[in-house]
């Protein structure tokens, strides 16, 4: 039986940024996932996100996004809306065995985290030399 995967799964159909309740103005960290020849590319919006704060790890084809945005308070101001979430944001996504996760990389840049993961070699299609059978045939 052949099954065909997909090169990623997420821990949770739509997960939320920052946590906390769904009904949260804004709260969610949305991403793009494609793929363009050898390389896959997942783009994270991490709007108003210090990129220091931004914590990437790979644990057994598991990768977990973690980054933080905090609001500067000042004295003396009253907030009347506050409708940007603040807090931990945290993102998982299941690798498939078709991507090298030893090769990601991960930049940010405009309040958008991009990783670039390659495909795995020994997922890369591969030409297949066919040999032909010789028959000999015996002289009577």
């Amino acid at each position: 039986m052949l099954l065909r995967t997909a090169p990623f799964r997420s821990y949770d159909a739509f997960d939320q940024f920052f946590g906390g309740p769904a009904t949260r103005a804004g709260a969610t960290a949305p991403l793009d996932a494609y793929r363009d020849g050898d390389t896959f590319f997942v783009e994270i919006d991490l709007p108003g996100v210090d990129p220091a704060s931004i914590d990437a790890t790979v644990d057994r084809n598991v990768l977990t996004v973690r980054a933080e945005r905090t609001r500067a308070e000042r004295e003396g101001v009253r907030r009347v809306i506050s409708e940007r979430a603040t807090g931990t944001a945290t993102r998982r996504l299941i690798l498939g065995d078709s991507l090298d996760a030893d090769r990601l990389e991960a930049s940010y840049d405009a309040g958008v985290l991009t990783l670039t993961i390659p495909v795995a070699e020994k997922a890369k299609p591969r030409k297949i030399e066919i040999s032909t059978a010789q028959r000999e045939l015996a002289s009577a």
